[in-house]
């Protein structure tokens, strides 16, 4: 019995180690790709690419928590899911509020720069995916990090399609109706996670 236990912490202790690696590299290349966004977002006259920037703060922000509760126990870590889920809705309900203010506005974005840092962020996300992937069954914080990561793709993907909308129809609505879509996905996703992480905590 001793043994099994043993094998059971040594396994335990491995997964958690190999979690933190991920979450660590994940963090990074989020906190690069935020400077990044930021930056050219301001240059290009971008909302989506700003909106996007706020999002990979949020979520390196996040995952610096996750960092922080990998040791603790199952309430822990569904409390570091329910901060995941309340910062999605922040960040769905600051996307409707940039694409309310668009509607009036004339200032169009520099697509070009939309285009290529979009891209950018996308082959990062993708990266970021790929590394939680084997891990989103863990448990709650990792299945919650593993969504961020999810929406943060859809949402690139959006950015690049609003750029390439906005510039072929030479117009604002494109960048909009991607923008609503996308805060509509961000509260989705962050509903269900709050009403897991909820669940776990009342328990």
């Amino acid at each position: 019995m001793t043994s099994c236990c043993e094998s059971k912490s040594e396994e335990l202790a491995l997964l958690r180690n190999k979690q933190r690696i991920v979450l660590i590299i994940v963090l990074v290349i989020n906190a690069v790709m935020f400077f990044v966004e930021f930056t050219f977002g301001i240059l290009s006259k971008s909302t989506a690419l700003l909106a996007d920037s706020l999002d990979m703060l949020g979520d390196a922000t996040v995952y610096a928590f996750s960092l922080y509760v990998i040791n603790k126990n199952q309430k822990w870590k569904a409390y570091a899911a329910l901060l995941k889920g309340l910062l999605i809705s922040i960040f769905g309900l600051f996307v409707f509020y940039e694409a309310t203010n668009k509607m009036f506005s004339d200032i169009l974005p520099i697509t070009n720069t939309m285009g290529y840092i979009g891209t950018m962020a996308l082959i990062a996300n993708i990266t970021c995916l790929a590394l939680l992937l084997k891990h989103k069954e863990d448990d709650i914080n990792m299945r919650s990090t593993w969504i961020c990561s999810r929406n943060d793709i859809i949402a690139n993907i959006g950015v690049i399609t609003a750029a390439i909308c906005v510039s072929y129809f030479n117009s604002k609505w494109p960048d909009i109706m991607i923008g609503l879509i996308l805060a509509t996905l961000f509260l989705r996703s962050s509903f269900s996670i709050i009403k897991e992480s909820m669940h776990i905590i009342n328990k």
